[in-house]
């Protein structure tokens, strides 16, 4: 009888320890001292060039009628990202529409309003009252109501609307594609589940859309309150147009400009903020685990 030898792996020697020999990145190394270096030189110069002037701009940051400026800024970007997003639902329905008609109207609104800039749309609208001396609403070659116009539309109306009417137009299309985004798969499943197209759309359709609209209409939203800056030709007392009559009487205008700069830095990074936490909130169904916040991250780093 033969005698089994035993098996290779109880008699064979230990294996010999690797040794890890890390990666080793010399121009990663260089490329973080050069951006390291040329930071401080940028810092510096901040600290001690005269030019930027920070008596000044400390001064103004907080000024009266650049807070009241500031206020006007936020109103005319909240109001123009809800009625321009409430018009870019229809535009996205229409477009998607089987309708002819629909989504031939919408294609041109889109169009139009996309190719005329902002700027040539506010100064239309402001001027109205040129082409139109009085509205009227009621039945046609019948009884009705009739305003002036100049009463109906004021510089700030003016604003508001171009805004409006300008931001729908690119709202339609960053709806429309989230809603395109959505595989089609989903929609037969859904039906054939019996469950009703209402629910298939605010259940299935639009959780699943948010996260493609999400990251475009934040960008919009950010790019419209840059844009408030342009409704200084109406003489609206936005916060661009405010710093712009101070630096004209007072002639400091890098300190002025540099405090028109970051409030608009503060606002914006606020609405990176608000960005974060609704993408986190709609990436829910998406990933099984949530990204961490910023206080969960630093909790971590403090942990540890």
């Amino acid at each position: 009888m033969s005698v089994l030898s035993p098996p290779r792996s109880a008699t064979a020697d230990p294996p010999e320890e690797l040794v890890v020999v890390p990666a080793r990145h010399p121009w990663r190394w260089a490329g973080t001292a050069l951006v390291l270096v040329l930071l401080a030189q940028f810092v510096h110069g901040l600290a001690t060039n005269p030019g930027w002037d920070w008596n000044t701009f400390f001064g103004y940051f907080l000024e009266k009628s650049v807070v009241e400026a500031l206020g006007t800024t936020l109103q005319l970007t909240v109001a123009g990202a809800i009625l321009g997003f409430l018009g870019g639902i229809p535009l996205a329905a229409m477009r998607l529409s089987k309708n002819p008609v629909l989504s031939t109207v919408s294609w041109a609104y889109i169009w139009v309003f996309r190719s005329v800039p902002l700027i040539v749309q506010l100064l239309f609208w402001a001027n109205l009252g040129y082409l139109y001396d009085r509205l009227q609403v009621g039945v046609p070659f019948g009884p009705g109501w009739s305003f002036a116009t100049a009463d109906l539309v004021s510089p700030f109306g003016a604003a508001l609307l171009g805004l409006a009417l300008h931001e729908a137009a690119f709202a339609g299309e960053i709806i429309r594609a989230g809603l395109l985004s959505v595989d089609q798969g989903q929609h037969e499943a859904a039906a054939a589940l019996g469950i009703p197209r209402h629910r298939q759309f605010f259940k299935i359709v639009v959780p699943q859309a948010m996260r493609a609209i999400l990251p475009n209409a934040a960008n919009l939203l950010v790019n419209l309150l840059k844009s408030t800056s342009i409704v200084y030709v109406l003489a609206i007392g936005e916060l661009f147009y405010q710093v712009q009559v101070i630096y004209g009487r007072s002639g400091r205008v890098v300190p002025l400009l540099m405090v028109a700069t970051v409030w608009y830095v503060i606002l914006t990074a606020a609405l990176s903020i608000l960005q974060y936490y609704t993408e986190r909130y709609f990436a829910r169904g998406a990933v099984r685990t949530l990204p961490p916040t910023p206080f969960q991250k630093l909790k971590a780093v403090l942990r540890k």
